[in-house]
């Protein structure tokens, strides 16, 4: 009698998006997937290859529990939502920074919660997206960093602590992936310098950088990337760190190398260069 397939559950999986191109990945390699958003509607690229999609809000308590409530068996849960925030740390608004953390860390945590019953049960698997950025500090990115660093010691603690009851937690550190992050910030998030931002001589250019304009073009192809991730993560022994997408061998090299030996490359990368020469005129 043929094995019954496994089942994967994957948060934030918009169409556009990194959980989408994995939704993709994980149907085409014979999971049975389960890809959830907070608004189904934004699935339908998903749902027009019969691909299952579930309503999921990681933010919403009850949201989480009717989904839980939904699914009966569960063998790896991949928490890949998210939201991103730039803004330089000298102008920094606390309260948006404490709701990039709730997203990115804290709403991990509940939903890896909420599924740990089910993932106890079929010695499970947890993947989480903690990002090239939770080893190579990003400028005016500092939140957003900062959570994805957050992420990345949760999850090292919890292989460890999960290890013993035959659950594996793999981080996902996912360099640059051409998907609609960028854009959707853009829609979704004043990027704009407060006044009298001590960077208002280069208002312009800094505001450049935190829209990551040199970065909207750049990226490996998401459906590239997530196949990539998808058959690293099907090995009978999956890395504790899978480290795919543009510039994740940097970010690899970068924790490697003596501290600071990527700032140079890291201000080019983001315009943080221009900014420096108008900020010191």
């Amino acid at each position: 009698m043929p094995s019954p397939k496994r089942t994967v559950l994957i948060t934030g999986c918009s169409d556009g998006g990194m959980g989408a191109a994995l939704a993709v990945a994980f149907h085409k390699s014979g999971l049975n997937v389960i890809a959830t958003a907070r608004n189904p509607g934004k699935m339908a690229k998903l749902k027009a290859a019969g691909i299952e999609t579930m309503p999921l809000d990681i933010l919403s308590q009850e949201s989480i529990k009717d989904a839980v409530s939904k699914v009966s068996s569960l063998d790896i849960l991949v928490n890949n939502a998210g939201t991103a925030y730039s803004m330089p740390l000298s102008d920094l608004d606390i309260e948006q920074a404490k709701e990039t953390f709730n997203a990115n860390v804290w709403a991990q945590l509940a939903i890896t919660q909420a599924f740990l019953p089910l993932l106890l049960k079929s010695k499970g698997m947890i993947v989480n997206q903690t990002s090239v950025v939770s080893t190579t500090a990003v400028p005016f990115q500092s939140a957003y960093n900062a959570s994805k660093a957050a992420m990345a010691i949760f999850s090292d603690t919890a292989r460890l602590e999960l290890e013993p009851f035959g659950i594996k937690v793999v981080e996902l550190k996912t360099g640059a992936v051409s998907t609609n992050m960028i854009k959707n910030q853009k829609e979704n998030t004043p990027i704009t310098l407060p006044v009298g931002s001590l960077y208002e001589p280069a208002r312009e250019a800094v505001e450049s950088a935190m829209r990551n304009d040199k970065m909207a073009n750049v990226g490996t192809p998401p459906d590239r990337w997530a196949a990539e991730v998808v058959g690293d993560l099907m090995k009978k022994n999956p890395p504790a760190m899978i480290w795919r997408g543009s510039q994740a061998k940097a970010g690899r090299l970068g924790t490697i190398f003596p501290h600071g030996m990527l700032d140079s490359v890291m201000k080019k990368m983001t315009g943080l260069d221009v900014v420096e020469e108008m900020v010191r005129k």
